[in-house]
C-alpha cells in the first residue's frame, strides 16, 4: 500500500464526515482481510469506500495512520463479534460459556480467517514501535476483561491469593491465538477446543482449595 506522508489526520465533526471515515476503514480493513496489506493500493481503498484521494489525505495523517486505525477498527469488529461473552467474566461458568462461544464462532465460520488481529501482526509488527504498539494494544483490550472477571474471583477468594491473574490472562490468550491459528490451518475448530481445554486446565488449577 503506497500512501505518502501527509498533515496530520483531521478528525471528522460532522456525521457525514465520521461516515466517511468509517467508510474508508471498513473498505480498507475488508480489502486487508481478502488480500492482505502489500496487495492493498489507495486506488483500490478509493474505489472500495467511494472516495477520493483527498478525503483519505484529509482524514489519515498517512499510511502508517491509517494502518494503525484499522487495528482499532479490526479490534472493534473482534471485540463486537463475540456477543457480550465478554461481559463479566467472574465466575468459572461464564469464562466456560466464553469459550463455547469461541469454538461455535468458528463452526459458524467453517474454520476460516483465523483472529483478524493475530492476521494483522505477521504483516504489521515489526513495521514501527507505534503500530506494534497499537496492535499489543488490540490483544489488551481483548484480554482486559479476563483480567478483571479473575481479580473479581481473587478478591472474592476463588482463586488462590499467590496466583498471577496476569499470567493467567496471558496464557488463556496464548491458547485462543494457538488454537485459531490451528484451527484455520486444519480447517478444524477442534483444534481450539483443544487449546482452551488446556486454558481451562491452567485457569482451575489456580482455584482456591
Amino acid at each position: 500500500m503506497q500512501y505518502r506522508n501527509a498533515m496530520p489526520a483531521q478528525l471528522p465533526t460532522t456525521e457525514k464526515g465520521r461516515a466517511t471515515r468509517r467508510r474508508i476503514l471498513q473498505a480498507t480493513s475488508q480489502l486487508i482481510a481478502e488480500r492482505g496489506v502489500d496487495r492493498v493500493s489507495l486506488e483500490d481503498v478509493e474505489r472500495e469506500a467511494g472516495v477520493g484521494r483527498s478525503q483519505l489525505y484529509h482524514y489519515f495523517g498517512g499510511r502508517d495512520d491509517l494502518l494503525r486505525a484499522v487495528i482499532d477498527t479490526t479490534t472493534d469488529a473482534v471485540l463486537g463479534a463475540q456477543n457480550g461473552l465478554l461481559d463479566e467474566l467472574d465466575t468459572f461458568a461464564a469464562i466456560e460459556r466464553w469459550f463455547d462461544g469461541l469454538v461455535a464462532l468458528q463452526e459458524r465460520r467453517g474454520a476460516v480467517g483465523g483472529c483478524p488481529i493475530g492476521s494483522l501482526v505477521g504483516q504489521l509488527a515489526e513495521r514501527d514501535d507505534q503500530t506494534r504498539a497499537a496492535l499489543a494494544t488490540g490483544f489488551e483490550r481483548w484480554e482486559q476483561p479476563l483480567v478483571a472477571g479473575l481479580t473479581s474471583m481473587q478478591d472474592r477468594g476463588e482463586l488462590r491469593p499467590d496466583a498471577s491473574v496476569e499470567s493467567l490472562a496471558d496464557m488463556t490468550m496464548a491458547a485462543i491465538q494457538g488454537g485459531l491459528l490451528l484451527t484455520q490451518v486444519r480447517r478444524d475448530p477442534r483444534q481450539l477446543r483443544r487449546a482452551l481445554d488446556g486454558a481451562r486446565a491452567v485457569l482451575a488449577s489456580a482455584a482456591a482449595v
